[in-house]
């Protein structure tokens, strides 16, 4: 274990100097300590490095809110040791880093293999959702619910101490840094970007994983060219743990029959499975249409407001709106978009955290309870607490009224309560 300076990762070696390495990254809420199984298989051919996320195992509290910038951190973690190339494996998240150093950097990688990982982690709404639950409650309804995502029942009943493990590593997470990382992946989508991947790539997804389960590997596969798939059967989300020999082999197989460049002269042994999965065709990838922009004079703010707007409403809000909308009210929420919030809401200004305070305010004062709800969900995204929801609406009701106080109070309870209660 080393120590930690700033913009870079936690990480350990294992294995012997000289060998080529290796990259193991773990899933959100683990450690490194979710690749303990593959450690001695692997390292008696490769040089093991395992890295932790902020404040995952006791790891600097240095929130990440973006799955480029945890790349770039672990760049310069490498840079710092003077590893230029690499093989790479990542479960979930860490796969999404992985994906992403092979699309910004793919000079640095050998080798890729992607672990119960995506091309987009389920939906942007559902990870922001999450993040308000530990804001609101802490890691406590993640830990409870961890066993469910990551193994299948019958294991969960079978182990109960690796269960209790798994628990703990969620328990003692940095509750921020869950945060962060829960944006990462909201923010998360290389879907157009797949065909562009040119490292030799494989795909491992357990078959009974409802995370990111075999329809996102086939995604992958389906995008990456050449990439080959393998699901490992009784296996959920955190297959290198549930079903440590197969996994171990698996990536033996690819990374000894992957990596010619660097593992010229190391023999493989003769008994290495070899795999067989179908590349699938790959899919095809359409751009969403949007606005026209203007022709001319300063740049655009469309894509901007929509992408701010997405993010403090969510993507199912305005999903619903703008797929309303017709010819009658088309220019009305390209004016929405662009002016509310591409031009005011991402003002340097004020943060979005008193935009939200603001914005709930004017629309007490104003008597607009249809839109209150929307923006009471957007503060809890940006970080209001709802015990500060509750002093904005206590304002309001000196300077608004408590009749108009008393319907918002009504409208944010049932908000809260929706958005702060744990999801299957």
């Amino acid at each position: 274990m080393s120590e930690t300076p700033p913009n870079t990762l936690q990480y350990r070696f294992d294995g012997p100097e000289d060998a080529p390495v290796l990259i193991l990254g773990p899933s959100l809420g683990t450690t490194w300590h979710m690749w303990d199984r593959q450690i001695p298989e692997l390292t008696q051919r490769w040089r093991v490095l395992r890295f932790d996320l902020p404040g995952h195992g006791g790891a600097p509290a240095r929130p990440a809110a973006a799955v480029p910038e945890l790349s770039d951190r672990l760049l310069a973690t490498l840079d710092a040791l003077g590893v230029r190339r690499f093989g790479y494996a990542g479960c979930s998240i860490s796969g999404a880093i992985g994906a992403d150093l092979a699309l910004r950097h793919p000079h640095r990688i050998a080798s890729l293999a992607l672990v119960a990982a995506s091309a987009r982690f389920g939906s942007a709404d559902e990870f922001r959702q999450r993040g308000v639950v530990v804001r609101t409650n802490g890691l406590e309804p993640m830990a409870r619910t961890a066993p469910e995502r990551w193994f299948t029942p019958a294991f969960a009943e079978a182990q109960p101490a690796i269960v209790e493990w798994a628990v703990q590593m969620v328990r003692t997470t940095d509750p921020g840094c869950y945060i962060a990382a829960c944006e990462a992946l909201a923010a998360f989508d290389i879907r157009a970007g797949l065909a562009s991947i040119t490292v030799p790539t494989f795909v491992l997804v357990g078959a009974e994983d409802r995370v990111t389960g075999p329809g996102d590997a086939r995604t992958l596969v389906a995008g990456i060219p050449d990439a080959r798939l393998a699901l490992v059967p009784g296996a959920a989300h955190l297959a290198p743990v549930e079903q440590p020999a197969a996994v171990t082999d698996l990536l033996l197989t690819h990374f000894s029959t992957a990596w010619q460049d660097t593992l010229a002269g190391i023999p493989m042994p003769a008994d290495t499975p070899r795999l067989s999965a179908p590349v699938l065709p790959v899919a095809e990838i359409t751009a969403a249409e949007r606005p026209e922009p203007p022709a001319a004079g300063r740049p655009d703010p469309y894509d901007h407001g929509l992408k701010v707007r997405r993010e403090v409403l969510g993507n199912a809000h305005v999903d619903q709106a703008t797929g309303e909308a017709d010819e009658f009210t088309g220019d009305f929420q390209e004016l929405v978009t662009r002016y509310a919030w591409g031009e005011v809401w991402t003002r340097e200004g004020l943060d979005r955290r008193t935009r939200s305070c603001v914005t709930i305010a004017a629309l007490v004062a104003g008597g607009h309870l249809d839109s209150l709800a929307a923006h009471v969900r957007g503060a809890l995204r940006n970080g209001v607490a709802p015990t500060e929801i509750k002093e904005v609406l206590m304002q309001t009701a000196v300077y608004c009224g408590v009749p108009a106080a008393s319907a918002a109070f009504s409208v944010a309870r049932t908000v809260i309560r929706e958005e702060t209660t744990p999801r299957p």
